[in-house]
C-alpha cells in the first residue's frame, strides 16, 4: 500500500471517528438538559447536532477529496474540503439562530431549572470528550493536510471552551439563584457561534477564489532558498493556491542564458520537487523558464561566462517581494 492511499485511509477512519464521538457526546448533552429543564444546555446540546452533521459531511468531503486527478477535474478533488468547512460555517450560523430565538424566549417567559447538579455534571463529560475529540481532529487535520478535519477540530474545540463557559456560569446560577442569567448564558453561546461560522464561512471562501495564502508562500519559498543551485539565479511571477491537501505552485525561475534547452528545463523541474521534498509539502511545481538577459550578473557566480556584463558582487536570496512581482522587461 502507497503512503498517499495509507493517509487517505487514516482520514477517513479520523472522520468515521469523529461521527461516533459526536453522537456519544450529543446523547450526553441532550440528557443533560432534560435533567436540568436549563436553556443554557439546551442551546449545548442543539450545537451538538450541528456536529453530527457536520462530521458526516466531512467524511465525504475527505472521501471525496481522495479521487485522483482525471479529465474534469485536473487540479484535483481537493477544495470538496473547502465546501465541507464553508458548509459547516453555515451550519453553525443557523444553530446560533436557534439558541438566540432560544435564549429570548427563555428570557420573556422564564425557565424553569430541575436537577441542574446532575445536568452539569453530565454536560462536563461531554465537553470533556469533546475537548479530547476536538484537540485530535485539530491536529491531525494539520498532519494531513486536510481542511475538512481541520474545520471539524475547531468547531469542536470551540464547542468544548463554550460547555466550560456555560458550566461556570450556571454554577453562578445554583449559587445565587439568578434563573434569568441561564438564558442569558445561552445568548452568549448563540453569539460566540455566529462569530465562529462566520469566520469559518469567510476562510472557506477566501480558498475557493484562490485567494493567496501568505503562510504557504513563505513555506514554499524559504524551501526554495535551501534547495536552490548556484545556477537558479532568481525566481519571480510565483503564485500559489490550494486545493485540499494539494499545493500548487506557478514560478518563473531565471537561469543562465547560454544554457541549453533541455539543461535548463531538467534544472528547473529538479529545483521545483527538491523545494517541494525539502518543505514537506504535498502538491507540484510548474517551472517557466527564463533566461538571465544579462541583467542578473551581480548574483551569478559563473566564471566560464562569455556574456558577462558586471562581475558578481551579491548572492541574496530570495525575497518574498521579487518572488510574487513581475520579472524584469
Amino acid at each position: 500500500m502507497s503512503a498517499e492511499h495509507a493517509d487517505q485511509r487514516s482520514r477517513i477512519r479520523i472522520a468515521a471517528l469523529s461521527i461516533v464521538a459526536g453522537l456519544c457526546v450529543l446523547g450526553l448533552k441532550y440528557l443533560s438538559y432534560v435533567l436540568s429543564g436549563s436553556v443554557a444546555l439546551k442551546s449545548d446540546a442543539i450545537e451538538s447536532i450541528v456536529n453530527v452533521v457536520a462530521a458526516v459531511f466531512a467524511l465525504g468531503a475527505v472521501i471525496f477529496a481522495g479521487k485522483p486527478a482525471d479529465k474534469e477535474h485536473p487540479y484535483g478533488h481537493g477544495k470538496i474540503e473547502h465546501f465541507s468547512a464553508a458548509f459547516e460555517g453555515g451550519l453553525i450560523s443557523l444553530a446560533a439562530v436557534f439558541i438566540l430565538l432560544e435564549a429570548a424566549k427563555g428570557l420573556i417567559y422564564g425557565v424553569e431549572l430541575k436537577d441542574l447538579g446532575r445536568g452539569l455534571a453530565v454536560n462536563l463529560l461531554a465537553g470533556v470528550i469533546n475537548g479530547l475529540l476536538g484537540w485530535f481532529l485539530l491536529t491531525q487535520g494539520r498532519k494531513k493536510r486536510s481542511k475538512a478535519l481541520e474545520a471539524d477540530g475547531h468547531h469542536i474545540l470551540s464547542d468544548f471552551w463554550t460547555t466550560v463557559g456555560i458550566a461556570s456560569g450556571l454554577v453562578a446560577v445554583k449559587l445565587t439563584g439568578l434563573k434569568w442569567f441561564d438564558p442569558v448564558l445561552a445568548m452568549i453561546v448563540g453569539l460566540l457561534l455566529a462569530r465562529t461560522g462566520f469566520k469559518l464561512v469567510k476562510e472557506s471562501s477566501q480558498a475557493l477564489l484562490d485567494m493567496e495564502d501568505p503562510e504557504v508562500l513563505g513555506k514554499v519559498l524559504e524551501a526554495m532558498n535551501r534547495t536552490r543551485t548556484w545556477d537558479i539565479l532568481a525566481v519571480h511571477e510565483m503564485r500559489t493556491f490550494r486545493s485540499g491537501r494539494y499545493t500548487h505552485v506557478d514560478v518563473h525561475v531565471v537561469v543562465p542564458e547560454f544554457y541549453p534547452v533541455r539543461l535548463a528545463h531538467d534544472l528547473c523541474e529538479d529545483f521545483g520537487k527538491k523545494a517541494l521534498e525539502e518543505g514537506g509539502i504535498e502538491g507540484e511545481v510548474h517551472t517557466h523558464v527564463d533566461p538571465c538577459g544579462r541583467l542578473y550578473c551581480d548574483r551569478c557566480p559563473a566564471e566560464s561566462c562569455g556574456i558577462r556584463r558586471a562581475p558578481q558582487s551579491t548572492g541574496a536570496a530570495f525575497t518574498l517581494e521579487e518572488a510574487t512581482a513581475a520579472g524584469p522587461t
